[in-house]
Protein backbone atom coordinates (compact mmCIF):
# COMPACT_ATOMS: atom_id res chain seq x y z
CA UNK A 1 0.00 0.00 0.00
CA UNK A 2 1.62 3.23 -0.82
CA UNK A 3 1.83 5.70 1.49
CA UNK A 4 2.08 9.36 1.07
CA UNK A 5 3.87 12.15 3.36
CA UNK A 6 2.25 15.10 4.44
CA UNK A 7 5.49 16.76 4.85
CA UNK A 8 8.18 16.76 7.07
CA UNK A 9 8.61 15.11 10.31
CA UNK A 10 10.13 17.41 13.02
CA UNK A 11 9.47 14.87 16.40
CA UNK A 12 12.76 14.59 18.85
CA UNK A 13 12.24 11.36 20.12
CA UNK A 14 12.13 11.37 23.59
CA UNK A 15 14.37 7.98 24.33
CA UNK A 16 17.56 9.27 23.25
CA UNK A 17 19.96 9.00 25.39
CA UNK A 18 20.05 12.56 26.74
CA UNK A 19 16.99 11.70 28.69
CA UNK A 20 18.70 9.33 30.91
CA UNK A 21 20.87 11.04 32.73
CA UNK A 22 23.94 9.25 32.17
CA UNK A 23 22.29 5.59 31.29
CA UNK A 24 21.80 3.93 28.29
CA UNK A 25 18.82 1.66 27.59
CA UNK A 26 20.02 -2.35 27.32
CA UNK A 27 17.37 -4.36 25.99
CA UNK A 28 18.09 -8.63 26.92
CA UNK A 29 16.42 -11.42 25.83
CA UNK A 30 16.57 -14.69 26.77
CA UNK A 31 16.05 -17.08 24.04
CA UNK A 32 13.82 -20.02 23.87
CA UNK A 33 11.90 -18.66 27.35
CA UNK A 34 9.19 -16.81 26.20
CA UNK A 35 7.76 -16.35 29.83
CA UNK A 36 9.38 -13.81 29.46
CA UNK A 37 7.45 -12.42 26.10
CA UNK A 38 9.55 -9.30 25.37
CA UNK A 39 12.96 -8.08 26.10
CA UNK A 40 13.81 -6.70 29.30
CA UNK A 41 14.68 -3.20 29.68
CA UNK A 42 17.48 -2.03 32.06
CA UNK A 43 18.73 1.92 32.18
CA UNK A 44 22.39 1.18 32.72
CA UNK A 45 25.45 2.97 33.03
CA UNK A 46 27.46 2.22 30.18
CA UNK A 47 30.71 1.63 32.50
CA UNK A 48 29.51 -0.57 34.21
CA UNK A 49 31.23 -3.87 33.78
CA UNK A 50 29.69 -7.33 32.04
CA UNK A 51 30.38 -9.18 34.92
CA UNK A 52 28.29 -6.87 36.93
CA UNK A 53 25.84 -6.84 34.52
CA UNK A 54 25.49 -10.06 34.63
CA UNK A 55 25.97 -10.80 38.46
CA UNK A 56 23.73 -7.57 39.44
CA UNK A 57 20.80 -7.30 36.55
CA UNK A 58 20.21 -10.71 34.12
CA UNK A 59 20.68 -13.64 37.12
CA UNK A 60 18.29 -11.53 39.15
CA UNK A 61 16.06 -10.56 36.35
CA UNK A 62 15.82 -14.43 35.24
CA UNK A 63 15.63 -15.81 38.48
CA UNK A 64 12.06 -16.39 38.26
CA UNK A 65 12.28 -18.83 35.28
CA UNK A 66 12.84 -22.79 36.65
CA UNK A 67 15.60 -22.80 34.30
CA UNK A 68 17.54 -19.97 35.73
CA UNK A 69 19.35 -22.19 38.65
CA UNK A 70 20.97 -24.38 35.58
CA UNK A 71 22.44 -21.20 33.51
CA UNK A 72 26.14 -21.89 32.92
CA UNK A 73 27.08 -18.78 31.99
CA UNK A 74 30.71 -20.01 30.59
CA UNK A 75 28.74 -22.01 27.88
CA UNK A 76 26.24 -19.59 27.32
CA UNK A 77 26.21 -17.98 23.50
CA UNK A 78 25.30 -14.43 22.80
CA UNK A 79 24.10 -12.03 20.28
CA UNK A 80 24.90 -8.10 20.20
CA UNK A 81 22.11 -6.37 17.58
CA UNK A 82 21.84 -9.31 15.82
CA UNK A 83 25.44 -10.70 15.28
CA UNK A 84 27.34 -13.03 17.21
CA UNK A 85 29.07 -11.51 20.25
CA UNK A 86 31.88 -12.32 22.64
CA UNK A 87 31.94 -10.39 25.69
CA UNK A 88 34.63 -9.76 27.64
CA UNK A 89 33.35 -9.91 31.20
CA UNK A 90 36.38 -7.42 33.03
CA UNK A 91 35.27 -4.50 30.33
CA UNK A 92 32.38 -1.96 30.28
CA UNK A 93 29.44 -2.07 28.32
CA UNK A 94 30.87 0.63 26.16
CA UNK A 95 33.75 -1.08 25.94
CA UNK A 96 32.05 -4.33 24.42
CA UNK A 97 30.31 -2.34 22.10
CA UNK A 98 27.21 -2.22 24.13
CA UNK A 99 25.48 0.91 23.53
CA UNK A 100 22.32 2.87 23.82
CA UNK A 101 19.28 0.94 23.38
CA UNK A 102 21.62 -2.28 22.31
CA UNK A 103 19.44 -5.58 21.89
CA UNK A 104 21.30 -8.53 23.88
CA UNK A 105 20.14 -12.35 23.14
CA UNK A 106 21.38 -14.76 25.48
CA UNK A 107 21.31 -18.23 24.51
CA UNK A 108 21.61 -21.28 26.83
CA UNK A 109 22.42 -24.62 25.01
CA UNK A 110 20.45 -27.36 26.47
CA UNK A 111 17.89 -25.59 28.31
CA UNK A 112 14.73 -24.65 26.12
CA UNK A 113 12.39 -23.11 29.04
CA UNK A 114 9.43 -25.17 30.33
CA UNK A 115 9.45 -28.90 29.99
CA UNK A 116 11.63 -27.82 26.53
CA UNK A 117 8.28 -25.91 25.54
CA UNK A 118 10.45 -22.68 24.91
CA UNK A 119 8.48 -21.29 27.47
Amino acid sequence: MPVTAIGAYSAQPLDSQQHFNGAQLVYLGWDRHLMFCAPFTFPLPPDMAFADFLEQVVKPAIAAHPDARQVNFSDARWRLDGQPFTPELELSLIANGIGHKSLLNLVTPGLNGLAGSGN
